[in-house]
């Protein structure tokens, strides 16, 4: 069995320039913790490749998926399907689960 603690993995910040703790990485998916200070973005971008799923743990965001915008609260789930154009602005600190399959990778990040 393969636990892993958010205590024991370091954070880094990812290409769209959210800070992320990465809990699992395979070959088909990973799972990361993502925070966001109060007023941050990412920066708007897709993946090719990957499918992601946020899952808002605490705090709230505007979340916009291609054109749409959405306030996102604790317990909210949204999908990202491949090659959406989408960002994420905090409303207060945000912190949320982010999934993605196959796993993130910078490489797979495209910016407008």
């Amino acid at each position: 069995m393969e636990v892993t603690s958010l205590t024991s993995v370091a954070a880094f910040t990812t290409k769209d320039g959210s800070t992320i703790q990465e809990l699992h990485h395979t070959a088909l998916q990973s799972l990361a913790q993502a925070t966001l200070d109060s007023g941050q973005t990412t920066q708007r971008h897709y993946h090719r490749r990957s499918e992601e799923i946020y899952f808002v743990l605490e705090g709230e965001a505007e979340m916009e998926l291609e054109g749409d915008r959405r306030m996102l609260a604790v317990g909210d789930a949204v999908l990202i399907p491949p090659g959406a154009w989408h960002e994420i602005r905090a409303i207060g600190r945000i912190r949320f689960l982010c999934c993605c399959a196959p796993p993130y990778a910078h490489e797979d990040t495209y910016f407008e």
